[in-house]
């Protein structure tokens, strides 16, 4: 069994053996998929505070990596092999250093797909949950080798270097939210931490109840991050934020939750619950959303038994 220099468990931590593209990448949006895929833009670095940069444009979601003392740690692969590559080629730039782990946030597509793109000799580190969500999916032999090979269970800390004390990495784990394996990036010296799709501002969040996410629980997550000693929130589909943004957001969610709750108590069905929020009823194919809305969740939630 493998076992990785400079990893601290916090709790339960498992070192794995490794055992398409689209079946993951379909689950990170509730909007009609577009016939004919958009052009992408073109793939940015922005530094982000100290060593910590975000990396955003090409295929999927905003990614990130911070240079440590002999390697470059990568936060989530993007959608394809193509925008990994990109992204390798950027870093290249800025570090003479290797990338040698990726550490991803959860796993939907657009966060992981790209791993395919990355050497061989990764380690790929996630929470179990988000492991088997990845291993679920990844049925293709150039892909198995990018199973997680690395896995916990609740947090993990990593080192960047000799010095432990601000070189630390640390993936936090609060429960089910956007999915069951989201974690939460954190960079304590820097006061910077990477939330996945866990935020999504401007718009709904997106609840994978196919992968045990819960509303209740996405507040209770965010609830989390708001007490960490961070300055900036970097997301997958956001530009970097302050807590303020989330407070906003997790008010705007307890509220409909709320009138949910209300709705439900007084014995209206989903459909009336819908209409009341003026969601589209529409049959699939005809415009309709491909992914419940986050009131039809509510509504469940409330009304299904676990």
């Amino acid at each position: 069994m493998k076992r990785l220099q400079g990893y601290l468990p916090i709790v339960a931590l498992s070192i794995l053996s490794s055992a398409t593209a689209d079946v993951l990448a379909q689950q990170t949006t509730n909007q009609p998929a577009p016939a004919v895929r958009p052009q992408q833009p073109p793939l940015t670095v922005q530094k982000v505070k100290g060593d910590i940069y975000q990396v955003k444009g090409g295929a999927g979601a905003n990614a990130g990596f911070v240079v440590g003392e002999e390697e470059v740690f990568v936060i989530d692969a993007k959608m394809t092999d193509e925008s990994a590559r990109q992204m390798l080629q950027e870093i290249a730039k800025i570090s003479p250093l290797p990338v040698k782990k990726v550490l991803l946030t959860h796993s939907d597509g657009d966060h992981v797909n790209g791993l395919t793109g990355f050497p061989p000799t990764v380690d790929v580190i996630s929470h179990e949950n988000t492991r088997t969500h990845v291993a679920g999916a990844f049925r293709a032999d150039n892909q198995r080798r990018y199973v997680p090979n690395v896995s916990f269970t609740e947090n993990l800390r990593i080192s960047r270097g000799t010095d432990s004390a601000s070189g630390r990495i640390e993936m936090l784990y609060f429960g089910p939210a956007h999915t069951d394996g989201d974690v939460i990036v954190h960079f304590p010296a820097e006061k910077v931490a990477f939330a996945g799709d866990l935020i999504f501002l401007g718009r709904d969040p997106l609840i994978h109840r196919t992968k045990n996410g819960t509303s209740f629980g996405l507040m209770k997550v965010l609830k989390s991050i708001l007490a960490l000693d961070v300055d900036l929130i970097l997301s997958g589909h956001n530009d970097p934020i302050t807590k303020d943004s989330i407070r906003t957001f997790i008010t705007s969610v307890e509220e409909r939750q709320e009138k949910v709750a209300a709705m439900v108590k007084s014995g209206k069905s989903l459909e009336e619950v819908k209409a009341a929020f003026q969601i589209d009823t529409q049959p699939a194919g005809q415009g309709a959303r491909r992914w419940p809305s986050l009131v039809e969740v509510i509504y469940l939630e409330l009304t299904q038994k676990k």
